[in-house]
């Protein structure tokens, strides 16, 4: 990056990246954001994939994502952007408010998290905000982060929870992964007793409705 991280310049507006895959968000976004007089929205995007290319071509100071993009979800994003970009603040903006994904986004490196549901006003200041040094958190989100406590579940034990979906067997998740049949239900069989549920199918909606994965 050209300049400083952290360091807001003076004479220039805040250079934003906007990724959401709505595109009816997306546009309302970028023309409220674009209605100040300190911001500039130089970059859109529908998807995950070429976020870290497109904040690198635009110098952006602050990228603003979406979690849940096509191609690469937002908090991938963030942990490639600490590494190849760390001159750009991240600002994950999201529909869910669940305590795991918080904790991920400040592992990402994210330098703030908010609900879709504020005024922008509140936005554009908690841009401006994270551009100084600061980190912005949803209040009520961050309480509740403190209080679900971390992921119980192993790394591994989400690789295999998301594979699991759609109706994957686990022959077809043990293909996938390239483990054996037996350790793919060693692994199920943990989720299912640490997310406290009956079967995998349960196993993921409370993984998902958690943020954990």
């Amino acid at each position: 990056m050209s300049h400083t991280p952290g360091k807001q310049r003076s004479a220039a507006p805040i250079r934003v990246l906007l990724a959401e895959d709505q595109g009816m968000m997306r546009g309302a976004l970028a023309l409220l954001l674009g209605m100040e007089e300190d911001i500039e929205v130089v970059a859109q995007l529908g998807s995950g994939g070429g976020i870290v290319d497109a904040v690198l071509a635009r110098d952006a100071d602050v990228a603003l994502l979406d979690i849940e993009l096509p191609g690469k979800s937002g908090l991938d994003a963030a942990a490639e952007l600490r590494t190849r970009a760390p001159g750009c603040r991240v600002l994950i903006l999201t529909t869910f408010g669940r305590p795991g994904y918080l904790r991920r986004a400040m592992e990402a490196g994210a330098a703030g998290f908010l609900v879709k549901d504020g005024p922008v006003e509140e936005l554009a200041t908690a841009i401006r905000r994270v551009l100084a040094g600061e980190t912005v958190v949803d209040p009520a989100l961050a309480a509740a982060a403190l209080s679900a406590g971390p992921n119980p579940l192993t790394p591994r034990e989400c690789e295999v929870l998301k594979a699991s979906v759609d109706g994957a067997t686990v022959a077809d998740i043990a293909a996938r992964l390239r483990l054996s049949e037996s350790t793919i239900r060693n692994y199920l069989s943990s989720a299912i007793g640490k997310t406290g549920t009956r079967n995998r199918t349960e196993a993921v909606r409370e993984a998902r409705q958690q943020g954990w994965l």
